[in-house]
């Protein structure tokens, strides 16, 4: 409940960062006193909720390259719910973004240790795609660090922008996912 009160009042305008913690208890419908019980601050409870953003992200993710069998159609998809867990909003995805970019140092480490997890997730993939297609990419961990990067930035870019108006930053980012993968193909 606390979670959930504290993706509530973060948005476009407000980070976690500016939430108070008598704010998020009225929010889940509990004493102030009574979030102690849970957290020792705000903070404690920021940084587990960019863990717990992390993981649930994390699975969609993982689940989307599964299902997925050719190597523009992993892209595609995995873009596609990348895209679609920002429309649905349901505080995950944009708390990521919002507080690696605005957040305090210690939920910009948080988010960073995330983006590292992802990162070697996408690299494990990367490499087990790579020998089911009979080939190899150079540096896969460089390149797992570049496509993390890249799709977090442009997340970080789309954020604030109307729906209709992210697919063809999504589409460009596709294309640039391709590029650094071909690259990374042909590299000695």
């Amino acid at each position: 409940e606390l979670f959930q009160a504290a993706l509530n009042l973060i948005g476009p305008q407000k980070s976690i960062a500016s939430l108070s913690l008598r704010e998020v208890a009225r929010e889940a419908g509990i004493a102030p006193n009574s979030f102690y019980r849970h957290f020792k601050d705000i903070d404690e409870l920021a940084i587990k909720l960019i863990d717990r953003a992390g993981v649930v992200l994390r699975q969609i993710l993982h689940e989307a390259r599964l299902k997925a069998s050719k190597q523009n159609s992993i892209i595609r998809s995995s873009v596609e719910v990348f895209i679609e867990q920002l429309n649905a909003d349901t505080g995950n995805l944009s708390l990521l973004l919002r507080e690696g970019y605005t957040g305090s140092i210690s939920y910009k480490l948080a988010v960073e240790r995330q983006l590292n997890f992802f990162q070697q997730e996408l690299k494990e993939d990367l490499i087990l795609l790579e020998k089911l297609n009979n080939s190899k990419l150079a540096n896969p961990e460089i390149v797992a660090k570049a496509i993390t990067q890249l799709v977090f930035n442009m997340g970080a870019k789309v954020i604030d922008m109307p729906i209709d108006e992210r697919k063809a930053v999504a589409e460009e980012t596709m294309i640039m996912i391709r590029m650094i993968l071909e690259g990374a193909r042909h590299l000695d």
